[in-house]
């Protein structure tokens, strides 16, 4: 029966007859995608026309579109249509029509070749996939014959036409073979008839090329067919006269990006590496392009420039372990070297003047990987050659990631700077890793240059020259342990006599500073000398991120020796957050980096620092509890309950964070008395609570106010203890009121935390139950607008069974209905939330046999369980989630074998469950499987995938290999 289909337009038309893809049918819906005004007619057209060229009918429409009469888009989809019907739907197509469908299409192309372009392409590219189709058992020379065919004489088509629709016949050939749809064994023996086909291409190619009378259209057509070509990994060595070739039509400002584009392809193939020799006589070739080079550079050409650039890199980035092997040529490869290196250099300021030094970076990593992976004899006499070579580099990295003057960098729009700035994080990376070549060398290189800098009254002062070699003390310093450098003393000496007159240079000092943190925690004697620095630059909002960070990492480096120093650097912070210079974000770090400063201190003084330093605060916090909530007073006092948190985060007396670092780390004793954070905490509840009290409604607030808890909780740990009481109270009011995901976060921290002693047991245990009920509640009134909730609820119950099991042992926690609220939760879309529950079950499924009511309900309603388990892995949950489900199938095995042996084969009885694609032995060989593996978890977790493959009609598809 004919399929028969709305005409576009005409949907909500009523009665209007259906109507066939006709060819005015389909000139109509293309009249209306072009020249439609109305959005929603153009889509209704395009969507029609998608099902047009799909349908039987497009074997009929496409030809008639072809006419010499239609328009050139009425054209195009016609030759479009014929492509998606060749390449989609080749098994459709007798194979007595093969020959007929070939020789329409010729006949075709012929036509086109002096008509419109876009429809030859589109032509040539429907018949590069039916010759694919077809090779090599029924079209055997497809290629040699396309040559013959299009050289024929006797063709109505001019010889030029007829040459450049052979070329882009050819030159599709290759790319349409790329993307093609072609199962895998196929493909393999396509490549291998393409690649001796290349035997009637190249000769044409190169004889067309070298021909004085051939047209500049022409020669630039060839190299794009070679380029496309050489994609298909033809060897080396048969493509030397046309490399040649295209070197000789560099000279040629028209042809010059095709032949860049072509030499770059054909040298960047992976196979090239074997054809050493043709490799060597590359290099003269490149070589001989570096007058035209420094022209291009002379005259600001960055388009030549560029082109020659990527050449010289292609060959030396691809082939350097090939080349350096050819230890008799090192003096021309040493010379393709030099080139790269003076690309590496070209004059001018990136992305400005310039966007070709860029390009070179990854060729000094590959270079370099190379030279060190020799035998120690053949590195030592590479490492002579290349070290003066990569101490050049140095210098040409630092000069290139110089400032412009100020005056150039104010007309730099914000893009080129951002681009610029990622330029110098590139250098910054290569510094870095020719470090691992240069060694301590290349540090006190470094330092000397910027000794005499310093301290050279011939030269003018140049502060790009300083930023510069101080960036790459940093970069090294940032990653490399320099501790045991003895240049640092004389640097951090040095850094202090630098004249800061720009926001750039003070910048790149704070950083450098922030690098050499742990060396000034080995010699805090130093630590005077760069401190002031800091303090000030504190003070300038443009300093702002690298003032903050540093002061923040010395804080966190040098604390034990920070205490002379602790006064001025709380009053300096308290000035700058008073006047308000900093971010959010800043203000956040400068109260971290306090936190830790305040850890290294006695009690009293610590208690003296945090009055002083947070009594503004609270006072302001006060003045807030007392206003009617408004927009911008929850922004204040969310500000202000982030600096609490933030510096509570940090404030450890008991030095928690030093434990892994050995006993012999600590330089203070343990402090007696009250923690001073509980202190604080204990003064500001009852404020705390009044906040809330207005603003319970508001998410952001009870995410900040839990914040502040959450952070000391993990901070302090046990010192936290005395606040659990008053603290679990709160939290059930809060949850009371309005139920809220980080309520559930704070109570898990607690049970983590206290659970397990005796004395917090009955708070924490009112608390688990309290939020349980509500939760509980929750689920009857339907809990799909809450998956944080849910997910955070489902991380409480499982960090429960974890840490006490007790909890599940009141007789008020209705195990019962925590059990189907978590099997209702396996359901939600959310992967988070279905990851939580999946946690919880596993935790509770081994408690079977040690906690009764968790027993009984595993008894009664796991087979509700193990069916949602099943559907899941049928299709219903997404395929990223199964080694989670697979673990409760484990579980439900290793703790439920007897039950679940009973479950799994009623599961699975019903037709069409989990899956309507899997077979009754496929369902009995899982459900076998699962039931014998009770030891190992990674083998269910490969049998639930091969399953879930089966479910869903994946498996042995190309598809599956993503996961």
């Amino acid at each position: 029966m004919e399929r028969r289909e709305e005409q576009p337009g005409s949907a909500g038309a009523g009665a209007a007859p259906a109507l066939d893809f006709t060819v005015e049918n389909v000139e109509k819906a293309l009249h209306q995608l072009y020249y439609d005004p109305n959005i929603e007619n153009k889509n209704l057209a395009q969507k029609w026309l998608m099902q047009a060229q799909v349908s039987p009918q497009a074997w009929h429409f496409s030809w008639q579109l072809l006419q010499p009469d239609k328009v050139p888009e009425i054209q195009y989809f016609g030759a479009s249509a014929l492509h998606i019907k060749i390449s989609r739907y080749w098994s459709d197509i007798p194979t007595d029509q093969y020959e007929s469908l070939k020789a329409q299409l010729f006949t075709q192309i012929t036509r086109f070749a002096s008509g419109s372009k876009i429809v030859l392409t589109r032509l040539c590219v429907a018949l590069a996939s039916l010759a694919l189709s077809m090779m090599p058992d029924a079209w055997p020379c497809a290629v040699a014959d396309m040559v013959r065919l299009f050289q024929a004489e006797d063709s109505p088509v001019d010889g030029q036409g007829r040459c450049l629709a052979l070329l882009e016949l050819l030159t599709v050939l290759p790319e349409e073979f790329q993307t093609s749809r072609l199962p895998q064994y196929r493909k393999g023996l396509v490549r291998t008839s393409l690649a001796v086909e290349c035997g009637a291409v190249f000769p044409l190619l190169g004889q067309l090329l070298q021909q004085p009378s051939s047209p500049s259209c022409v020669r630039q057509k060839v190299l794009k067919c070679f380029s496309s070509w050489v994609q298909l990994e033809v060897p080396l060595q048969d493509c030397e006269a046309l490399i040649q070739a295209a070197f000789a039509a560099l000279q040629d400002s028209e042809l010059f990006d095709s032949s860049v584009e072509a030499i770059v392809n054909a040298i960047s193939q992976p196979d090239a590496q074997r054809y050493v020799n043709t490799l060597l006589k590359l290099i003269p070739l490149v070589l001989g392009l570096q007058e035209q080079l420094r022209q291009a550079v002379q005259n600001g050409d960055m388009e030549t420039s560029h082109g020659i650039c990527r050449i010289a890199v292609a060959l030396g980035e691809n082939h350097s372990r090939a080349l350096l092997d050819q230890v008799e040529h090192w003096q021309s490869f040493l010379a393709l070297v030099n080139m790269i290196m003076f690309c590496t250099g070209i004059p001018g300021h990136y992305p400005v003047n310039e966007t070709t030094s860029s390009l070179t970076l990854t060729f000094w990593y590959t270079l370099q990987d190379d030279i060190l992976s020799f035998e120690a004899e053949k590195q030592a006499v590479y490492q002579q050659v290349y070290r003066p070579v990569y101490f050049q580099l140095v210098d040409v990295l630092l000069h290139k990631a110089q400032f412009p003057s100020d005056e150039e960098y104010g007309f730099w729009s914000s893009d080129e700077k951002e681009q610029f700035r990622i330029y110098r994080v590139d250098i910054s990376d290569t510094l870095m890793y020719v470090y691992e070549m240069l060694g301590a060398e290349l540090l006190s290189n470094l330092y000397d240059k910027l000794g005499r800098l310093l301290t050279s009254s011939e030269e003018p002062y140049s502060w790009q020259h300083t930023e510069a070699l101080l960036y790459g003390f940093q970069s090294i310093a940032e990653t490399i342990d320099v501790n045991y450098s003895d240049v640092v003393p004389g640097l951090i000496g040095l850094i202090p006599r630098i004249s800061i007159s720009n926001v750039q240079l003070a910048d790149t000092v704070m950083f450098t500073i922030g690098a050499l943190s742990e060396w000034l925690a080995d010699h805090p004697v130093m630590i005077n000398s760069v401190l002031p620095l800091v303090l000030h630059a504190l003070g300038n909002p443009e300093l702002s991120v690298s003032s903050v960070s540093t002061l923040k990492k010395i804080c966190r480096e040098c604390k034990y020796d920070l205490p002379p120093y602790a006064a001025n650097i709380v009053a300096v912070s308290q000035d700058v957050l008073m006047k308000q210079i900093h971010k959010t974000s800043q203000c956040m770090w400068l109260m971290q980096a306090l936190g830790f400063l305040l850890s290294a201190l006695q009690v009293e003084e610590i208690l003296k620092n945090l009055h002083s330093l947070i009594s503004p605060y609270i006072q302001q916090l006060e003045k807030l509890a007392e206003e009617i909530p408004n927009p911008s007073n929850k922004l204040a006092i969310v500000h202000i309950l982030g600096l609490l948190s933030n510096l509570f985060t940090t404030l450890d007396v008991s030095h928690h964070e030093d434990d892994h670092e050995g006993p012999e780390l600590r330089k203070l004793p343990v402090p007696q008395g009250p923690n001073p954070v509980v202190v604080v905490l204990q003064q500001v509840f009852q404020l705390i609570q009044k906040v809330l009290s207005k603003w319970l409604n508001d998410a952001q607030v009870v995410e900040a106010v839990c914040a502040i808890f959450e952070k000391s909780v993990k901070t302090l740990l046990d010192d936290f203890a005395p606040m659990v009481p008053q603290l679990c109270e709160m939290l059930g009011r809060m949850y009371s009121t309005i139920p809220q995901a980080s309520a559930l976060d704070l109570t898990r921290q607690l049970v983590h935390i206290f659970a397990h002693e005796p004395a917090h047991f009955p708070p924490i245990e009112a608390l688990f139950l309290l939020v349980t009920s509500i939760t509980l509640t929750l689920f009857q009134q339907g809990p799909r607008d809450h998956p944080d909730i849910v997910d955070s609820f489902m991380q409480l119950l499982a960090q429960a069974l974890k840490r006490k099991p007790d909890l599940f042992l009141c007789e008020r926690l209705d195990v019962k209905a925590v059990f189907q609220c978590a099997v209702l939760a396996l359901k939600f879309p959310e992967a988070p939330t279905v990851k939580a529950s999946c946690g919880f079950f596993t935790e509770l499924l081994p408690r079977c046999g040690e906690i009764e009511s968790v027993g009984k309900v595993v008894q009664e309603d796991g087979r509700m369980l193990l069916i949602a388990v099943l559907e899941a892995i049928g299709g219903q949950a997404s395929r990223s989630l199964m080694d989670c489900f697979a673990d409760i199938l484990f579980a439900l095995n290793k703790h439920c074998f007897s039950l679940l042996s009973m479950w799994i084969k009623e599961a699975l009885q019903p037709p069409g469950f989990p899956s309507a694609r899997l077979s009754p032995e496929q369902k009995d060989t899982f459900s076998q499987q699962i039931l014998r593996e009770r030891v190992n978890k990674r083998r269910v977790k490969e049998m639930v995938k091969e399953f879930t493959l089966l479910c869903r009609g994946l498996h042995g598809t190309d598809y599956t290999a993503d996961y």
